[in-house]
């Protein structure tokens, strides 16, 4: 029988975090345990444990990544675990932490051993909001936490702060902190730690104290070098959170392309007029510039979109084969929605391939330079061809055709659903599946999702930046400060600027941000707005031909801010009223709750 303690920290999911302390308790009664079981959500804490059953447990579970207070069980094996899995299987999470092994013990005893040496790195799809507030978020908890800190973060200008030799070599852990594939063979032999980026800007302090007890050695010191890519690739593999990671990865790479040929199209047009592409204008500045973007920039944005899938799954030899795909997918005309096909099939069939070419260890040096990238991109192209090419070019002739010809009703709902999806988590998942399939549009020259994704993603911060100033008694002190940051964030087009907002208060907040959203996402389309620059936010507003019906562009992103503020007045309750009717911490919570 074994005496166990969880911890479930579940913020204003409380039902769920009660269900799952149930199924806990009932699983370790049908398996002779013993457990006492925590519940901290944004109504308070519920069954607090008792700090003298601490010494006599044998094991903790934190479930969830939020305030945990785990530093009080340092000198205790521990396992982490999510609400899903808890309620999907509570008995195989108990026999896991029952069954930790004594690494756990050694790695937990290794967090209060005093202060230890971090480096990190922190990167996000697009290199912009997300990768800076991680990189911050990390700093600030490794310092006070005790830590020294190190972070190299990996943007949209390439890596600054880049980590030193001599910091890695010293350094206890490697903390990655990424929504992208991060490349990993400079830490070989070190204890690695992989995570998103949302852990660290929401709870840093925990995200850093999890890394401590849960790092695992990245490779061998002293293996052969083989050996050590070998294991390197097999971590990052068991890493990975798969199609949706591995699509960003590729979007990230791609952007600076779309973003470049966008504006120097633009340009080339305000320069040349609208038929600056003909041959009759050769030899002018105008004609050079559109050469450049539509030949040359837009021209690699499909192998770029293919090839960095391929990488992300297979890592470098899968990235040949993904651009000679995302080369074919362009010249068969099947687009983005080809490169995306081509990056799959090259990253998963080169990552078949290595698997299952067994060579020499001498020569296993021609796998990544030669074998790997012959065969992927044999297989790669001959599918494309013969196989996949014309189907996804029909599919997307279709689908710019009909997106071409929106009009009325069809639109407007189209600009709805991206609106809503750009608010709806202010940088995560949803937004960026709203702002790639959007992006990838532009390569088949459909503009007017572009248009509506980006006036919508400019809306929550500018909304919340508005509310703050008419409506200053529902914000806090330090809430009414952060409006002039988040009005900065919001104009270009960064939405991550509304996510302290949402943070501390989203059942009112983010619905206020989607309402808005979605309304300036319906307007655009509803005008035929069209937008060449996948980036930018009002810089780019001057640009002649950049951005069409741009009075009636300007209109709906106006009219969606003052909507969202006004929603934000309706929805959230003055600052000392709201203090008022909050739960009380602590012992207290668990009267709130029932």
């Amino acid at each position: 029988m074994a005496n166990l303690l969880a911890v479930i920290a579940a913020g204003d999911l409380t039902t769920q975090a009660v269900l799952a302390a149930e199924a806990l308790r009932k699983a370790a009664v049908s398996a002779g345990h013993r457990i006492q079981v925590e519940i901290r959500t944004s109504l308070g804490i519920q069954s607090p444990l008792d700090a003298a059953a601490l010494p006599a447990a044998d094991g903790v579970l934190l479930v969830g990544s939020g305030d945990l207070d785990d530093g009080r069980f340092a000198k205790l094996k521990r396992s982490s675990a999510s609400l899903d899995e808890v309620l999907g299987n509570p008995g195989a999470v108990l026999e896991k932490t029952r069954g930790s092994a004594s690494a756990n013990s050694a790695a937990a005893s290794a967090v209060a051993a005093g202060p230890r040496r971090i480096v990190a790195i922190t990167s996000c799809p697009t290199g912009i909001a997300h990768t800076f507030m991680a990189a911050e978020g990390i700093q600030q908890a490794a310092t006070a936490l005790g830590h020294k800190v190190r972070v190299e973060t990996q943007g949209s200008v390439g890596a600054r702060d880049t980590l030193t030799d001599e910091e890695i070599r010293e350094a206890d852990i490697v903390l990655i902190a990424a929504d992208t594939q991060i490349d990993l063979s400079r830490f070989a032999g070190k204890r690695v730690f992989m995570s998103g980026t949302k852990p660290a800007i929401n709870d840093g302090k925990a995200l850093v104290n999890r890394a401590l007890a849960e790092a695992k050695t990245h490779g061998a010191p002293g293996t052969p070098l083989a050996d050590a890519v070998a294991a390197g690739k097999a971590e990052r593999a068991a890493q990975r959170t798969g199609p949706y990671k591995h699509l960003m990865t590729g979007v990230s790479f791609m952007l600076p392309f779309v973003v470049t040929g966008g504006l120097l199209i633009a340009l080339a047009f305000a320069l040349g007029g609208i038929y600056v592409y003909e041959e009759s204008n050769a030899g002018t500045l105008g004609y050079a510039l559109f050469q450049i973007g539509a030949k040359g920039a837009f021209a690699l944005m499909v192998p770029a979109l293919a090839g960095y899938i391929a990488y992300s799954i297979a890592d470098r030899p899968g990235i040949a084969p993904g651009m000679v795909g995302g080369m074919l997918a362009g010249s068969i005309g099947a687009g983005f929605l080809g490169g995306i096909v081509a990056g799959f099939i090259a990253g998963y069939g080169t990552a078949f391939l290595n698997r299952h070419i067994k060579l020499h260890r001498n020569l296993e040096g021609l796998k990544p330079v030669l074998i790997l990238p012959l065969l992927g991109s044999l297989l790669t192209g001959l599918l494309m061809i013969y196989v996949v090419g014309t189907p996804v070019a029909e599919a997307l002739a279709w689908m710019s055709a009909w997106l071409k010809g929106m009009q009325g009703s069809s639109a407007v709902l189209l600009g709805l659903l991206l609106g809503a999806m750009m608010a709806f988590d202010m940088g995560g998942p949803v937004n960026k599946a709203a702002y790639a399939f959007s992006t990838g549009l532009i390569a088949s020259q459909v503009y007017t999702p572009m248009a509506a994704a980006m006036a919508a993603g400019m809306v929550p911060p500018l909304g919340l930046a508005l509310a703050t100033k008419l409506f200053a008694d529902r914000f806090t002190h330090e809430e009414r400060e952060a409006g002039n940051a988040a009005a900065v964030l919001g104009i270009a087009f960064i939405t991550e600027g509304a996510i302290p907002f949402a943070a501390r208060d989203p059942l009112r907040v983010i619905p206020a941000l989607m309402i808005g959203g979605a309304l300036t996402g319906a307007m655009s389309m509803a005008v035929g707005a069209e937008l060449k620059v996948p980036h930018g936010g009002v810089f780019v507003l001057p640009i002649p031909n950049a951005v069409t019906h741009l009075l009636g562009y300007v209109v709906a992103l106006v009219v969606g801010t003052m909507v969202t503020a006004v929603a934000l007045r309706i929805l959230k309750k003055p600052v000392a009223a709201a203090a008022e009717a909050a739960p009380k911490p602590a012992a207290q919570g668990a009267g709130a709750h029932a």
